[in-house]
């Protein structure tokens, strides 16, 4: 029992102990999300003028 306890203890330390897949895949989730508030908001403002813009442009011509 203590051998497969051993065994498992330093397998786990392996496999995990010295990777960094963890941090930078937390990294790249975070830029993504950044980058999608950024572009969700970018549309919703730039949504805004479009509109107010092409009403604008469709009563003068009306």
């Amino acid at each position: 029992m203590i051998l497969t306890y051993e065994f498992l203890a330093n397998w786990l330390r392996a496999r995990f102990a010295d990777s960094e897949r963890g941090a930078s895949l937390v990294e790249y989730a975070l830029l993504v999300a950044l980058i999608a508030v950024v572009c969700i908001a970018a549309v919703t403002i730039l949504g805004k003028n479009a509109s107010n813009k092409f009403s604008s442009v469709g009563t003068s011509i009306g």
